[in-house]
């Protein structure tokens, strides 16, 4: 059922109120969240105020920001309608988004349609994962409708996380045979010395975000059984050599601790019915002194080949604590 627009009232030259009503109250408590708490975090993103009135809210705020604040509060609800439950992150999400796409519909059925005006939705096995910022939207869309696209910008900016939710929906849907995670043993600035153990133990704590991403999407126990089966294999960088990947979905992340021969070796492992997604972080290269990062050269040298995507994130589409993206630009800003 929709949310209705009762009243609008002017309460000043600039500054008017719009009363909206809820048709199922449990869902408005939900809306609301705890002590109120979704309200609150639209009203400080937005400079709008929101006021509960029973199984109604009276959203009041400058035309522009009002409009936006009806929008997103009518996305979050359609989005509890659904079956979904909200935390911060979804709230945020449905800020940096503009609110709903009520007028298109939110998109069902098999990904490959390539969501069709409606919600860029990824569904996996544990959760439904959307896109937070416009470039992830983009970014998004260029995993689906390309077999080899790049994923270029600072950290918390879901470059990783969304290219394995991608993989994991592919997988889960069909279209690819087995998923292959990888990323250069490159350590960040520090040597950790000799590591005990065998090969597996050696290269696991290089991988373990890569673990922490398919964790978020399936269960626990799939994703030990597929990978015994091999149908889901995280290894490193130089394990790639000699092998061709076919009906595959390849990550390949922290691209710019790859050497260029390292990138070409990998780039060129790409077989039939397969995905490729490279992600990085130009700003992170742990790579020794003159040494060129593999990132660079296939940006300089892919970049005009038309069937390749790149797509590129700042600090604006930062999603870990508001906190990363200040440090980010404060980095970046910084020419010393």
């Amino acid at each position: 059922m929709a949310i209705s627009a009762l009243t609008q009232t002017p309460l000043t030259e600039d500054v008017h109120e719009t009363l909206l009503e809820f048709p199922d109250n449990r869902l408005l408590i939900d809306l609301c969240g705890e002590f109120d708490r979704n309200l609150a975090q639209i009203e400080h993103a937005l400079s709008v105020q929101i006021l509960r009135r029973g199984n109604q809210l009276a959203v009041i705020g400058e035309d522009g920001a009002r409009e936006r604040a009806i929008s997103v509060l009518e996305g979050l609800y359609q989005k509890l309608e659904a079956g979904r439950e909200l935390d911060a992150g979804d709230i945020d999400g449905e800020i940096r988004m503009g609110g709903s796409d009520a007028e298109t519909g939110a998109r069902r059925g098999d990904q490959m349609e390539l969501f069709k005006g409606g919600r860029v939705e990824i569904k996996t096995r544990k959760k439904l994962v959307e896109p937070r910022t416009e470039a992830q939207k983009a970014y998004v869309r260029a995993l689906f409708s390309n077999e080899l696209a790049f994923g270029i910008g600072p950290a918390g900016t879901g470059k990783t996380y969304l290219a394995v939710a991608v993989g994991v929906s592919m997988f889960i849907e069909g279209h690819v045979d087995r998923i292959i995670l990888s990323r250069p043993a490159v350590e960040a600035g520090e040597r950790l010395g000799f590591l005990p153990g065998d090969m597996k133990d050696k290269v696991d704590p290089y991988m373990q975000p890569l673990y922490d991403a398919l964790n978020d999407f399936l269960p626990g126990k799939q994703v030990a059984k597929l990978i015994e089966e091999k149908r889901i294999e995280i290894a490193p960088l130089a394990f790639m050599r000699g092998r061709t990947l076919s009906n595959a979905f390849v990550v390949l992340d922290e691209a710019q601790n790859a050497t260029a021969m390292q990138m070409k070796m990998f780039l060129t492992r790409l077989g039939e019915g397969s995905r490729m997604v490279i992600t990085g972080d130009r700003s992170q290269v742990d790579l020794p002194r003159g040494v060129t990062s593999g990132l660079h050269d296939a940006e300089r040298l892919l970049g005009r080949i038309d069937s390749i995507a790149f797509n590129y994130f700042t600090a604006k589409d930062v999603v870990r604590h508001p906190l990363v993206a200040k440090i980010i630009e404060a980095y970046d800003a910084d020419v010393t």
